[in-house]
């Protein structure tokens, strides 16, 4: 059956054509581009929220896990989204991202690494968040709510919600402060887990010193 529906990891034309249409439903409002390469099918979900856009030269994959995308949520140009992965509502991811679910298995030296299968962890960005720039999301990482990662950083590890993480690999360079209603630079040794910010505050980006 894999033969049938795949030549070169890729899905075939009938597939693409003729069976994901019957399968896959979209929300209301949403815009994939037709530059956009979907290397989907129904061996694995595909679903895409209302009002979403998937921008031009994005490669959506989920032939090793379910690509979820929410509501309002925006997939930048040239992003490459490969499952399993789960993206909330009012993302935005910017240009040139990899979020990939799969790693590669590579413990036997005596067997070429293409041959030794893979192995996968799903990747989950919660609402409200922004993934700046030619940025990586590894395998297994979950995004809290209303994080921002700056560009170009590597992210291999959970980032708690309403924080800022920068760099290869990222680390935290900012959280907000609920009860100064500010978000604020910190040492490592202060990063909060869970810091959700009260009603009413301002969430605009000011150092600790402004």
């Amino acid at each position: 059956m894999h033969r049938l529906m795949f030549r070169n990891a890729r899905p075939r034309w009938w597939v693409k054509h003729l069976l994901n249409p019957l399968v896959f439903r979209h929300g209301k409002g949403v815009v994939i581009r037709r530059q956009t390469v979907l290397n989907v099918s129904p061996i694995n979900r595909f679903r895409v929220g209302h009002h979403s856009t998937i921008e031009e030269y994005t490669v959506v994959d989920n032939g090793v896990g379910d690509v979820i995308i929410g509501n309002y949520t925006r997939i930048g140009i040239r992003t490459t989204l490969i499952g399993p992965a789960n993206i909330g509502s009012h993302v935005i991811l910017a240009q040139n991202i990899v979020v990939s679910g799969l790693n590669h298995s590579y413990e036997d030296p005596d067997i070429p690494i293409h041959q030794q299968g893979v192995k996968v962890a799903s990747i989950r960005i919660e609402d409200d968040c922004w993934i700046g720039s030619n940025s990586f999301i590894a395998a297994g990482v979950t995004i809290g709510k209303h994080a921002i990662v700056a560009a170009g950083s590597t992210v291999t590890k959970d980032v708690p919600p309403y924080t800022i993480v920068a760099g290869n690999p990222a680390r935290i360079i900012k959280q907000y402060d609920k009860g100064k209603g500010l978000w604020v630079r910190i040492a490592h040794n202060e990063i909060r887990t869970d810091n959700p910010p009260q009603s009413g505050k301002r969430s605009h980006v000011q150092n600790q010193d402004e």
